[in-house]
């Protein structure tokens, strides 16, 4: 494992992720939908695609196994972005939603450790266990004692297998295709599912393209897309069951920090506890050498 590199890449993920997750939610305040955003989402993932082409002198793998691989990392993580934000959200809690996809980490490390047959040190595996410990309790919200249904559930365990498998077939399929081909495949299948989006959106309410609601929304998913990019590199250089767990432990520390600034809120104790106990595991997985 290359450690310099994998955590760079996974460190730029981190914060990028984190100040989009402060941001997001501003263009939905602002009368921006949500199917709309994964709309401009998938149009920036365009942006960080021609970079990452251009380093590789436009040398795309067009094989069938990397087409396979590009298209199924690209569907399970567009697929999962879609479900979030047009039924999970729409259906659900917040407070019972996230907690379930931020566990995705699970996946990605069984998956890794069974097939990939990947191994941590010792103190590894205390930073993957702090990282999957701090995960429900960032995500952690006061809840309002309605009834929701179920409808949220199904959707949020979509989302929860999606991406636990999507971030561990990225690491498999960086052992045989380039980081930025796999990026490109990403963007197209994006792409593909943006007409759903489109066709989903209410178009009776009122919808803000102005500053605070389109061009708002393109810059924040610009940071969600660049993030996904350093995400392929950061699995390229460093195991799924160190990355996976790191970006998502750590990045809605960020977020939450960021927040109480912007929104002028103080974190729940519980969020608390998870910030802190987060911060240790990053430490933990930033510094522990491989076994």
């Amino acid at each position: 494992m290359n450690k310099k590199l994998w955590l760079l890449y996974a460190l730029v993920t981190t914060i990028f992720w984190g100040i989009w997750g402060a941001l997001t939610e501003l263009s939905a305040i602002a009368g921006f939908p949500g199917t709309l955003i994964y709309v401009v989402w998938a149009f920036t993932m365009i942006i960080p695609a021609v970079i990452a082409l251009k380093i590789i002198d436009w040398k795309l793998e067009k094989d069938p196994k990397s087409i396979l691989y590009g298209a199924l990392i690209g569907f399970l993580g567009a697929g999962g972005q879609l479900a979030l934000f047009t039924g999970a959200i729409v259906n659900g809690p917040a407070y019972l939603i996230f907690p379930i996809i931020s566990l995705s980490p699970v996946v990605t490390i069984l998956l890794s450790v069974v097939l990939l047959k990947e191994k941590a040190s010792k103190m590894g595996w205390v930073g993957i266990a702090l990282a999957l410990i701090a995960i429900p309790f960032l995500s952690y919200q006061d809840p309002d004692g309605n009834s929701h249904g179920y409808a949220w559930l199904i959707y949020a365990l979509v989302v929860f297998f999606a991406w636990g498998i999507q971030a561990y077939f990225m690491r498999f399929a960086n052992q045989t295709m380039k980081a930025e081909s796999i990026f490109f495949y990403m963007t197209i299948t994006g792409l593909l599912l943006a007409p759903i989006a489109y066709y989903m959106t209410d178009f009776s309410q009122e919808i803000n393209y102005g500053v605070k609601g389109l061009y708002m929304a393109f810059g924040v998913q610009l940071l969600n897309s660049i993030g996904a990019l350093t995400i392929v590199y950061a699995f390229r250089y460093g195991k799924a069951i160190i990355v996976s767990p790191l970006t998502n432990a750590v990045a809605p520390v960020i977020t939450i920090i960021l927040s109480l600034i912007l929104y002028k809120t103080f974190p729940h104790k519980i969020i608390v506890i998870g910030m802190v106990i987060a911060l240790i595991s990053m430490f933990i997985l930033a510094t522990q050498e491989e076994e």
